[in-house]
């Protein structure tokens, strides 16, 4: 499969990272848009539309199996969930949330105007996929996203044990989560 670049913030060893961590190759990749304390990658910043023209709304895209498995136990304990339902009860809450999505949009909107006006995780009336949500947070910084930035900061330290995949393609370093 012929990985489809369109920026040129990345390079193969970038690439060659991220499909380590992906277990496939990544489609559309415009840049790196965070890189762990480890170095690598763990988010890059996807075109709005995949090489075919299909549009491809999430403009943010975890890919440290690390942070995605500390991001999946989350889920898992039902955050998305209790996040939502502070939405319904928080005005500032729901308000701040609502200008992470026009944050999104605008950002995304720079690159390629979508037919749809959907973000990423849900925003901006509940919370579907906090990966998107932590990806955003990562990629802009705090102080953006609310709960993209409560989920980083209780998903912990998931790069303490140093990198996910290996730097080069020999894999018989790597470590399993």
């Amino acid at each position: 499969m012929t990985v489809h670049v369109v920026g040129d913030g990345v390079d193969a060893d970038v690439l060659a990272v991220v499909e380590r961590q992906l277990g496939r190759p990544p489609r559309s990749v415009r840049a790196v848009a965070h890189r762990c304390p480890c170095g690598q990658p763990d988010v890059v910043e996807t075109s709005p539309r995949l090489s075919d023209g299909t549009p491809f709304p999430t403009l943010y895209y975890l890919t440290c199996p690390r942070a995605n498995a500390a991001i999946s136990r989350l889920e898992a304990d039902g955050v998305m969930r209790e996040m939502t339902e502070r939405l319904a009860t928080d005005a500032d809450l729901a308000a701040r949330y609502a200008a992470a999505h026009a944050d999104y949009l605008d950002r995304r909107d720079a690159l390629d105007v979508l037919p749809t006006r959907e973000t990423a995780g849900g925003m901006p009336t509940r919370v579907k996929c906090l990966h998107a949500l932590a990806a955003h947070t990562l990629a802009v910084g705090p102080g953006v996203n609310p709960l993209g930035d409560e989920a980083v900061h209780r998903a912990g330290a998931w790069w303490d044990r140093g990198p996910c995949v290996p730097l080069t393609d020999d894999t018989t370093t790597s470590e399993e989560d």
